[in-house]
């Protein structure tokens, strides 16, 4: 057995010691954000691919102090986080105040509502943020005007002021380098052309003043990618997978694309949260939803909470839950390898046996149902009565290599027999077990082992959190 994971030094001295020292610039990112040539995933501005490690504290702009956000995203950096989903404005009742002010009562616009009214001081509060995350190493997916809470506004105000809008906040924020705009969320009437173009046309004038940042829009839940409306597609540059629903379904969708961007899960089940028709965000849920992605082609995710994207009373002391650690770990796992040469395995010829076609096929079912008008709620009918097709029961087994056959990853959300085709990879190969509850990593007896033929694969036996999911790795050894 090898080591465990390193020990995470205590969230209060970390933060103290970040705020007083960012993050060394040599680690960071270096902003802005681009696609890779290949169109697959993103790099920095050195060529670097950029894993998205995100958090979404959506409400950071008005729910917390200047001081109690230095925290958080020390705490989140020490985590491994590198991106936040932060809303620019936020009115969602009880959550945030109806007129979109901060907690201290700055308001985003002299007038209320009016878009061609910004207030200095609630966007120099947003300024502070930014530049803070920027401290920190962090990408901030910072959406201009959600789609759940500012519709409304935007219809009210009409295309010609939404488009002087995003002009304003493309010339206002074309210097700070770590923004990825993200429009939308939970749009759920994009397929209304009216309300579309409302939208599209903050994204417009965005661009016209700031062609430099990347941008994406989140659709409508239960499940939606951003390339399901095309009049999108020329304005953005990552496509944002959003599904309830097992999520390999869903970032498959979108990575098959005959003209794909690379896309990301932007939303799944959140921890703490269990939102009527869905599986909710148990940690084993939270846990399939992150490997199925990555080995499903997506260049990252955004994890969430329920406590943090609200940041309800006493988010301060619940950071660093299960979901946030084993986000870690996650990010751990796949950082020092070559996930973004990982080609999905979507024909099975890599691993033969064990991937469980039953739910591969339930998840397919649920993407398709998801996508047709109504469709979701006659999936959800099957899957109340018989269980068919939800995040909790659907055991369906990722795995993808890259194309030297170099590298070849497998996640079980079951303790089941894997058969890997080896001689499709190229050996020897050293063969490890790792425990996504953890960390750790376990040895497979035998191993390195020849790329010929096929081969038997048996996990230890329970993780160390009591469940059934490892995940398999298989590394050419260095040298042959």
């Amino acid at each position: 057995m090898m080591p465990m994971r390193r020990k995470l030094l205590p969230a209060a001295a970390i933060a103290l010691a970040m705020i007083a020292s960012p993050v060394a610039a040599a680690t960071a990112p270096a902003y802005p954000l681009k696609v890779s040539a290949n169109h697959r995933y993103l790099v920095d501005s050195d060529g670097v691919p950029f894993l998205i490690v995100g958090d979404s504290p959506q409400t950071l702009t008005v729910n917390a102090s200047i001081a109690d956000v230095a925290k958080y995203m020390a705490d989140r950096q020490r985590l491994g986080i590198n991106s936040l989903w932060i809303n620019l404005l936020c009115n969602w009742p009880k959550i945030c105040r109806e007129n979109g002010a901060t907690f201290d009562g700055i308001a985003p616009f002299l007038t209320a509502g009016d878009l061609s009214t910004p207030n200095p001081q609630y966007f120099s509060r947003v300024d502070e943020i930014i530049r803070l995350a920027a401290s920190n190493g962090m990408a901030v997916f910072l959406d201009p005007i959600e789609t759940s809470g500012w519709l409304a506004t935007l219809r009210a105000n009409g295309p010609d002021k939404a488009f002087a809008y995003g002009r304003f906040l493309g010339s206002r924020y074309s210097g700070f380098p770590n923004i990825v705009w993200m429009n939308g969320n939970d749009f759920q009437t994009w397929r209304n052309p009216h309300d579309d173009a409302l939208a599209e046309a903050v994204s417009r004038g965005i661009r016209s003043t700031d062609p430099a940042h990347l941008q994406t829009v989140e659709l409508n839940f239960l499940t939606s990618g951003s390339l399901d409306d095309p009049s999108w597609a020329p304005l953005i540059d990552l496509d944002a997978a959003y599904t309830y629903f097992p999520t390999y379904a869903q970032v498959l969708t979108e990575y098959d694309r005959p003209h794909y961007k690379p896309v990301f899960m932007v939303e799944a089940a959140y921890e703490f949260e269990h939102i009527p028709g869905t599986d909710g965000g148990a940690i084993g849920n939270l846990r399939k939803q992150e490997y199925w992605s990555i080995l499903s082609g997506a260049a990252g995710q955004l994890y969430g909470s329920a406590v943090t994207w609200r940041l309800e009373t006493g988010w301060q002391s619940r950071l660093d839950t299960p979901g946030a650690l084993q986000l870690h770990d996650m990010s751990e796992f796949f950082s020092p390898l070559r996930w973004y040469g990982l080609v999905p395995d979507q024909k099975h010829k890599l691993l033969v046996s064990g991937y469980g076609s039953m739910s591969e096929r339930a998840g397919d079912f649920a993407a398709y149902m998801g996508h047709a008008r109504h469709g979701f709620r006659w999936f959800n009918f099957v899957k109340d009565h018989t269980g068919w097709g939800s995040v909790t029961d659907n055991d369906f087994a990722p795995a993808a290599a890259t194309r030297d056959g170099s590298l070849a990853v497998v996640y079980t959300p079951s303790i089941r027999t894997l058969v890997v085709r080896m001689s499709r990879l190229r050996g020897p190969l050293r063969a490890r077990w790792y425990d996504p509850t953890n960390g750790s990593y376990h040895d497979v007896a035998g191993s390195p082992f020849a790329a010929t033929g096929t081969k038997q694969f048996d996990p230890p036996g329970k993780n160390a959190e009591g469940a059934g999911d490892w995940v398999l790795l298989l590394q050419a050894v260095p040298g042959h």
